[in-house]
């Protein structure tokens, strides 16, 4: 009676098992949203203490074959048998539900990744898109557009490891299937609006440099311009002085 309720046992056990792995590893999912992507993370995680609260179940079917071969070693062989085919599917079936979960969880935090960067590159670039603006309507003073200047070179020298690392990710999600018309959406919109915002602050910092060398130009040639009417003003105001006829003085002073 003994050996036929193990017997059972391990049937039982090997038809879990079977179902387990029809359930958690055979069907083909596809995650085309996020919610769906967090729950096969989280049903997976249920899957693998399941199936780990399991080993508890097993152990015990273990030593109770043991114990019943060194009483009856014609049934604990054929048991033991049994129960060696029972032991390695077992297995087999934790290795591979911890898999899936540590793949799903890898999946998840990938796209988490990929949030978190296309969050501060959204900010950057609502930051740059401000200083594109504030350039439109500076006053007419030297300062004024060097310091405007300065600024939206400060903003456009944002490195570029962050828009590699939303390429690599979204790429790597892609590739997989997963979240892919999501992605493909979300980076379109980033790097469209990337590219318009960056053509449009090298174009504005080029207007400026160049606005920029216009306005220093003038300022020198009012400076030198200053310079000889200083010098023209003192050589006459010494020509008054000196009571000098107009006549006697040299043509350009006349």
């Amino acid at each position: 009676e003994k050996a036929v309720n193990l017997k059972k046992d391990l049937a039982e056990m090997q038809e879990w098992m079977t179902q387990a792995e029809e359930e958690y590893l055979e069907k083909d999912f596809e995650y085309k949203s996020p919610e769906e992507l967090e729950n096969a993370v989280e049903e997976m995680k249920r899957a693998k203490e399941d199936v780990l609260q399991k080993e508890v179940r097993v152990k015990i079917l273990k030593d109770n074959i043991k114990m019943l071969a060194t009483k009856v070693p014609s049934s604990g062989q054929d048991l033991a048998t049994e129960l060696n085919v029972v032991l390695e599917n077992y297995q087999l079936l934790c290795n591979r539900i911890r898999g899936k979960c540590h793949t799903l969880e890898e999946v998840w935090s990938c796209w988490i990744e990929l949030l978190q960067y296309l969050d501060l590159e959204t900010a950057w670039l609502n930051n740059l898109e401000e200083r594109v603006q504030m350039t439109g309507n500076l006053p007419d003073k030297l300062d004024a557009v060097n310091d405007a200047l300065e600024s939206l070179e400060s903003v456009l020298r944002h490195p570029a490891d962050n828009r590699t690392q939303i390429r690599e990710l979204g790429q790597t999600l892609i590739d997989g299937g997963i979240l892919d018309d999501i992605i493909s959406e979300k980076l379109e919109a980033f790097n469209a609006r990337y590219e318009e915002l960056s053509h449009l602050a090298v174009s504005q910092q080029i207007t400026l440099e160049q606005q920029l060398q216009t306005m220093r130009e003038t300022d020198h040639m009012l400076q030198v311009l200053q310079k000889n009417l200083g010098d023209l003003d003192r050589q006459l105001t010494s020509y008054l002085t000196d009571r000098i006829d107009a006549f006697q003085m040299p043509q350009e002073a006349q």
